[in-house]
């Protein structure tokens, strides 16, 4: 049985009682339900066109990647010095990763910009003190902003935070967007056995809320999960069901709603989001609603709210389930790059969607969410 533990006991009332009202609340996505399946027959119909129809729309003036990733030679060198302490194998590409290598790579794909962020594993922790993670996050902060300003227009910057020491992570926030005019900050979705809706983050939190940043957040495999992939590769389920995790502690504790200021951008489509939406308003949408509930408005409005980038998750299922849940304004591109490739924007031109939602998705929503783009 698929109920949640102490959900009927918590609310008093007995297992018909509970049935009843998982129907009245499992109606809040119905639509959207609706609108899933005859989206999932569009962008199926869609994406077996030939590939002369699919391709006749024109390619975007500008394409923005908002999910990019650098690697700072001293970053590359702790990387595989900590993966080496591990046993675990270089996957190479971060390795080999260089400025020039990018940037001829964003040309060969149409790329007119790239926010930068770091990678969630491993972060800049290490594993190791929270004086040494403030110290790779300058480092990387620093090594960023050069790209930015050696190539106006074609760079924009994530900075990423350690998290491990607030004191520390304020102070990070104050240099990143008062001296290096950073576009937004770069969390993940975890730090050890918290989720950014952990009673601990939210002095963190209330700042970028005062400062209406936007907060990009990447998944990495939780400490607690890495044996669950039943036989894959950890990153493949893992790491999007971590940003669904993410996602609900910081819907769960009112985050979303009491500091609104925020923008949040969140990778992969939002991970599992759109798949589990109406399970997450079923179970917890009465409660929301309740006065002073964490979201009063409901659940999918709060989730309509959010943003997310398509990055590795432009399969006409992905984007259709996305897009029966959030509108066209909400997605941006996304890449992953270097562990994806650049080109993913051809995925999306096959789905014959149209021109304005194309041109929103390849740059508009970026432009209008990070102001600095449009100068």
């Amino acid at each position: 049985m698929d109920t949640p533990s102490g959900a009927i006991a918590h609310d008093g009332d007995g297992a018909e009682q509970y049935s009843a009202r998982r129907l009245r609340l499992g109606c809040g996505f119905h639509s959207s339900r609706r609108q899933f399946l005859a989206g999932a027959a569009a962008f199926g119909a869609a994406a077996a066109l030939p590939d002369e129809q699919s391709s006749a729309q024109a390619a975007p003036e500008k394409l923005i990647d908002t999910h990019h990733h650098f690697y700072p030679p001293a970053y590359q060198k702790s990387w595989a010095d900590w993966e080496d302490q591990r046993k675990i194998p270089h996957l190479g590409v971060q390795l080999a990763w260089t400025k020039n290598k990018d940037l001829e790579e964003m040309d060969r794909n149409g790329i007119t910009t790239s926010i930068l962020s770091l990678p969630s594993t491993p972060g800049v922790w290490f594993d190791t003190d929270a004086q040494t993670a403030h110290d790779m996050a300058r480092l990387c902060c620093d090594f960023a902003a050069e790209m930015v300003q050696s190539r106006p227009g074609r760079y924009g910057l994530f900075a990423p935070l350690s998290m491990l020491e607030t004191d520390a992570t304020l102070k990070e926030i104050e240099y990143a967007f008062d001296t290096l005019k950073a576009d937004g900050v770069n969390l993940q979705t975890n730090y050890g056995d918290k989720w950014l809706g952990d009673p601990a983050y939210r002095p963190i939190l209330e700042e970028l809320n005062r400062r209406k940043a936007v907060v990009y957040v990447h998944p990495l495999v939780a400490s607690c999960c890495a044996r669950l992939s039943v036989g894959a590769f950890p990153a493949v389920i893992e790491v999007p069901h971590d940003t669904t995790r993410t996602i609900v502690s910081l819907l769960l504790s009112g985050t979303f709603t009491q500091l609104r200021e925020i923008k949040w951008l969140f990778s992969h489509a939002g991970g599992t989001i759109p798949f589990l939406a109406g399970r997450i308003e079923a179970f917890y949408d009465q409660k929301g609603r309740a006065p002073g509930g964490f979201a009063p408005d409901g659940i999918e409005t709060v989730f309509r709210r959010l943003h997310y980038d398509t990055a590795n998750a432009t399969h006409p299922a992905a984007i259709a389930a996305l897009t029966s849940m959030v509108p066209f304004s909400q997605i941006t591109y996304g890449t992953d790059y270097p562990y994806f490739p650049l080109n993913q924007i051809e995925n999306l031109r096959r789905l014959n969607l149209s021109a304005d939602n194309l041109a929103a998705i390849a740059s508009g929503n970026a432009a209008r969410l990070l102001p600095r783009l449009n100068a």
